[in-house]
């Protein structure tokens, strides 16, 4: 590279680097705050713990920040070298708008390249050993689960309040039981109660007293307005929360999207080599196109990351030569867009004759093809 080309490269990187590094920190608060804090501050796990787990969190942070910050990185800095008429110079010189876009392209292609790596290799094995360390630490102290005047969610079907917590020993308790609508079945109200964790089964069992209990209508659980369909006052009432749906004794369940382009791999051949039972087809065919899907989403989103550089250097020339808000608020504008899209090839998971596997890469294609028009419209000016 030459002079020029070694001070676009470093301008941008160092904007790219910028960007994503506060997008990243943005994810990783958003996860500690959601997954950890409640922990930390009931006890279960320690600050060190605490910290070796944001940690893990960081490839999973960086494969989504990398994509927005690339883009973010391009528009802010041929923002700023359009703005300082430094773009207008380089084309004076005779210098055209691929010729000044190579050392961005390049750090795209580096950009994806590495994405590539973070999506297959990286984050899937800290995103598991996330989960492990985790579990390990939940499950040291059961009990530490319930969190004072805090609404739990993370038991399928159950929501639980907890109003004061001393040892094992409840008060002001409160219970939704949810139907796979999430629409309240039963509630459950006791002025106090008792946690115990029984570990051969590896459940919470909530032993209240003094408890009211009150079962809502199947058809309209959630009008108030009626009467409940049973309603118990002062009774003793037993309630299990099985540990299992969330952390097993044996490890997390694996997700397909933690598991690396060789596990995936793996997976697809063993659910292509295994008998399909009769009437299985159609469920089977579900669950090889849900692996394609996510080793596809892994590929498309590193492939992401050059395709906004690509459209990056268009729009950062054209959009704004002085505003940085509005190179901001298209770089948040575009990386919604494509996410939305692949969240609604996502839902096609069910479909395989649509072939999602193949659609995801459309908004990549569209956002190329956007790309090269703006290109040429900007060279014939």
């Amino acid at each position: 590279m030459n002079l020029l080309d070694r001070y676009i490269f470093k301008s941008v990187l160092g904007s790219c680097l910028a960007a994503v590094g506060l997008f990243a920190f943005v994810l990783l608060l958003g996860n500690a705050l959601r997954d950890l804090l409640g922990h930390l501050l009931s006890g279960q796990i320690h600050l060190l713990t605490f910290g070796w787990l944001l940690a893990l969190l960081v490839p999973y942070a960086i494969s989504y920040a990398l994509p927005m910050g690339m883009l973010t990185g391009v528009l802010l800095t041929l923002g700023r070298l359009s703005a300082d008429s430094e773009i207008t110079a380089m084309r004076a010189a005779g210098l055209s708008l691929s010729r000044i876009a190579r050392p961005i392209l390049l750090l795209g292609v580096l950009g994806a390249t590495l994405a590539l790596h973070v999506n297959l290799e990286a984050m899937p094995r800290a995103r598991l050993q996330y989960q492990r360390e985790l579990a390990a630490a939940i499950t040291a102290n059961p009990l530490g689960f319930i969190v004072p005047r805090t609404f739990i969610r993370e038991f399928p079907g159950f929501v639980v309040y907890v109003g004061e917590k001393q040892g094992p020993v409840l008060g002001d308790f409160w219970l939704w039981e949810l139907d796979d609508q999430r629409r309240v079945q039963r509630l459950v109200r006791a002025a106090s109660g008792r946690l115990d964790y029984d570990e051969e089964q590896n459940i919470l069992q909530l032993t209240l007293t003094d408890a009211q209990v009150e079962v809502r209508p199947e058809e309209r659980p959630e009008d108030f307005t009626e009467p409940p369909l049973v309603g118990t006052f002062g009774r003793t009432e037993s309630v299990p929360l099985r540990l299992d749906s969330l952390f097993s004794r044996t490890g997390p369940r694996l997700k397909l999207k933690w598991l690396t382009h060789d596990d995936l791999r793996a997976e697809a051949a063993r659910l292509a080599a295994e008998p399909v039972p009769p009437g299985g087809e159609a469920a089977r065919a579900a669950e090889l196109l849900k692996v394609r899907l996510t080793l596809q989403d892994k590929f498309t989103t590193a492939a992401a990351v050059f395709t906004f550089a690509l459209i990056g250097v268009p729009l950062g020339i054209r959009v704004s030569r002085r505003e940085t808000s509005a190179n901001l608020g298209v770089a948040v504008l575009l990386a919604l867009g494509y996410y939305f899209c692949t969240v609604m090839v996502g839902w096609l998971d069910r479909h395989p004759a649509w072939r999602p596997d193949l659609l995801l890469w459309l908004p990549n294609l569209l956002l190329v093809l956007l790309a090269w028009r703006l290109f040429r419209q900007l060279e014939r000016h």
